[in-house]
């Protein structure tokens, strides 16, 4: 555990060091959040999404998850649409209500379709198990964005849990490992990316 545990540290430091490639200090509210995390409070929000909002904190990982980042006051769709866009991995976490929620399935499809890595975590469901409900009420193009992110996410590699049986300490630790070396991955890019895009300037 304690090996484990300095190594998402040692990973969080690249994490850093790329972060301050990216940002400046005149404009911090570019990222508010690192990790999106996606779910169905009714099922997780007092256990896996909470707990694993609370290990990524720990880390200085900066996560959102709605009943920790917003206030009364703020609009619902508002700061969760900002959320989504601005971050830079999300995390899906399915659990046996999560298909009942059209809100659910509409974060997922902005994820997918704003091409953001996502990590899915299967939480006392099975992959099989996961399919859009038409409600009568949804669009039918709604229904169809929905079931393409659904597809996408359930043929993506995640991890899978059970909450009566599983180990807590090892779940935390090896879902956190996935969300930071995603995090290195993606801010990898980005600074690449602005590595390049400086020396075409210099060139032009």
């Amino acid at each position: 555990m304690q090996r484990s545990a300095s190594s998402a540290k040692k990973a969080c430091q690249q994490i850093f060091r790329y972060r301050n490639q990216i940002l400046t200090s005149k404009h911090p509210q570019q990222a508010p959040c690192d990790v999106f995390i996606n779910h169905r409070g009714i099922d997780t929000k007092k256990n896996v999404a909470g707990l694993l909002y609370d290990h990524l904190r720990r880390l200085n990982i900066r996560p959102f998850l709605d009943s920790k980042n917003m206030k009364p006051g703020d609009k619902l769709f508002e700061k969760i649409d900002i959320g989504i866009h601005q971050c830079k991995v999300g995390v899906a976490v399915f659990s046996p209500n999560y298909c009942k929620s059209h809100f659910c399935l509409h974060e997922l499809a902005q994820m997918t379709e704003s091409k953001k890595k996502v990590v899915p975590v299967f939480c006392n469901v099975k992959p099989s198990e996961l399919q859009v409900v038409d409600n009568g009420i949804c669009p039918s193009e709604d229904l169809e964005r929905y079931s393409k992110a659904l597809e996408e996410a359930k043929y993506t590699v995640g991890l899978t849990f059970d909450t009566s049986t599983g180990d807590w300490s090892e779940f935390l630790e090896s879902a956190t490992d996935a969300v930071v070396k995603n995090l290195i991955e993606v801010e990898g890019e980005e600074a690449l990316r602005m590595h390049y895009g400086r020396r075409k300037v210099s060139y032009s």
